[in-house]
């Protein structure tokens, strides 16, 4: 989803710097230390980082709730990193490179890429410094347990307060997403700030943008919070918790199979790089059509199902449209007419040809990729029609060089439409 939006505010001219913010630090971090500490292996570690770790969360939450000393060293560890103690940095620092190296391989994988590999370990100081600034704006109110908070209602309706420290002194998510975005707005002096993340942090970014406007922050208007739905049901051959890589994975094998099964596949010099790439397309597509904000039922079946508006068929039509340019391109590009483009099927494909820009817009204005997802089955249906009932190798070279250029601009479009949604168009499958 970040990346489609990236995609979209640079192909408008916007320039567009991509951050991946981690939620790498908190006390997450010092119950991932302590269980580390109790049940980590280094080989594990070296080999699947994202696994290991997680498995490791996993057991130290559970060993956690029933034991309470587990907890406070836990809670220990996470002062010891928020104190700056070399050793607890030492290995808080191991887990998040290694993590970090494992999530650019994996983004490969999917073509996205960040400018930026940012986190909330960045501004654990500065935080601090936003404390005193809201002190000293009397902002800040200290409760009975020790936390400070602030009030957003003006009458203590509990729903509007925001906490913004422990009792113990330490920040926590909302205090650091504030220094946050105060340090981006000093950095990059913004238009606008687009924050993409599940529907769930909706409230919590409702209090941080209240939070920056009465600290008299007014580009805190320009900030904006894009969440999404939950996808639900996504299981692979692994079982329940779904990691990206095996996703990947899962739909490289997937369509490998599928199209081992399809007599129309073409000898492929990269079957596999073609798999994984028809495969994403069809997972993009299926998790673009709807509304953002829509939780929805996942399916392997819809995904890859051979008939319909899927991200198979797509992908299909550009191999089909880049396999008739293969084919003539050489004969008939320089000799055409567009006065030959007559026929209602060439009407109707130029038509929606020049309603590209004005769907970018709507995109843009809502934020919804499914307007382009639309758009660009609609051309490929009316391109499928046009490839049976236009024909190119029979027709005098005027009326098939105009074909084939019109068949040129669809298949342009369509890459570039794709290319949008975060798809690599294959010309071959």
């Amino acid at each position: 989803m970040r990346n489609f939006i990236a995609n979209l505010k640079e192909a408008l001219g916007h320039q567009v710097t991509r951050i991946n913010y981690l939620g790498d630090w908190g006390m997450q971090f010092g119950l991932l230390g302590t269980g580390y500490q109790l049940f980590g292996y280094e080989e594990k570690l070296q080999s699947n980082p994202l696994q290991h770790l997680f498995e490791v969360y996993v057991q130290v939450n559970k060993e956690a709730t029933e034991d309470k000393s587990v907890a406070k060293s836990a809670h220990e560890f996470f002062q010891r990193l928020e104190l700056g103690d070399m050793q607890a940095l030492a290995l808080w620092q191991k887990f998040r490179d290694l993590s970090v190296e494992e999530y650019i391989r994996i983004y490969k994988r999917l073509g996205v890429h960040f400018d930026e590999y940012s986190g909330e370990s960045f501004y654990r100081e500065k935080s601090q410094e936003v404390l005193k600034l809201l002190d000293s704006k009397g902002l800040l109110q200290k409760t009975i347990k020790g936390t400070a908070v602030v009030d957003l209602s003006g009458n203590s309706d509990p729903s509007s307060i925001c906490t913004v420290m422990r009792s113990d002194g330490t920040s926590l998510y909302a205090t650091r997403d504030l220094a946050a975005a105060i340090d981006r707005m000093d950095k990059y002096n913004f238009d606008t700030m687009i924050y993409v993340t599940d529907k769930g942090q909706k409230r919590h970014f409702q209090q941080v943008f209240q939070i920056l406007q009465i600290m008299g922050y007014d580009w805190a208007k320009r900030c904006q919070h894009v969440p999404f739905g939950v996808v639900k049901g996504m299981k692979t051959r692994r079982g329940d918790v779904t990691f990206l890589e095996d996703v990947l994975n899962e739909i490289r094998l997937r369509m490998l199979q599928n199209m081992a099964s399809i007599k129309t596949t073409k000898e492929l010099e990269n079957p596999q790089e073609t798999a994984e790439r028809v495969g994403l397309a069809a997972l993009i597509i299926q998790d673009f059509r709807g509304l953002l904000l829509s939780d929805y039922q996942f399916s392997w079946d819809r995904v890859f199902q051979s008939r319909g508006d899927t991200g198979v068929f797509l992908q299909y039509t550009h191999a089909r449209l880049h396999s008739l340019e293969t084919t003539f391109g050489c004969g008939y590009l320089n000799d055409f007419n567009t006065a030959c483009l007559q026929e209602p099927q060439s009407v109707s494909i130029l038509q929606h040809l020049l309603r590209f820009d004005e769907v970018l817009y709507r995109s843009s204005e809502d934020i919804q990729p499914r307007h382009i997802v639309s758009y660009l089955l609609t051309l490929s249906h009316l391109a499928a029609v046009a490839h049976r009932t236009l024909p190119i190798k029979e027709s005098p070279p005027e009326v098939a060089g105009a074909r084939l250029h019109l068949f040129r601009a669809v298949r342009s479009v369509l890459a570039n439409g794709m290319k949008l949604l975060g798809i690599t168009p294959v010309c071959r499958m």
